[in-house]
């Protein structure tokens, strides 16, 4: 092949790589466009916020629970807390200072949403699901 043809072909191949980058590039761009008009649906925009929440819940339960353990705050507490260890009515009413800002704050909470009857529901309920898992406990079959 001459000079003047080898240059041809390379420049023909620099152009078919160019336009499939092209290509690449426009469906990217679209792709994006699609996925930020998705995102802001009212729907997903709540699913996310929800999410933020219910992670935020439980790193500060974790937190809570693990410094009852002996974890430090922050790490989430021992291996055995990491795990599901059951942690006694004892050791939570202990450390009644601590607990305190919290109880206060969600009771405060409840009371200016007018939620008393929801709440004092989903204490009952909470408790016969309770008592329901430690009878199943105490008879073995759970």
């Amino acid at each position: 092949m001459s000079d003047k043809e080898e240059r041809k072909a390379t420049l023909k191949a620099t152009k078919a790589r160019l336009i499939k980058e092209g290509e690449l590039y426009r469906y990217s761009v679209q792709h994006a466009k699609h996925q930020v008009a998705q995102n802001l649906h009212p729907d997903v925009l709540l699913h996310g916020a929800v999410d933020m929440a219910v992670g935020a819940v439980q790193t500060r339960v974790a937190g809570l629970l693990g410094s009852f353990t002996g974890g430090g705050s922050g790490g989430g507490g021992s291996a055995a807390a990491g795990a599901g260890a059951s942690i006694g009515i004892g050791t939570l009413l202990a450390n009644y200072k601590r607990l305190m800002p919290i109880a206060l704050s969600i009771g405060s909470y409840i009371s200016r949403r007018h939620l008393v009857k929801p709440a004092i529901g989903v204490g009952v309920i909470a408790a016969a699901v309770g008592a329901w898992v430690y009878k199943r406990k105490q008879s073995g079959s759970l």
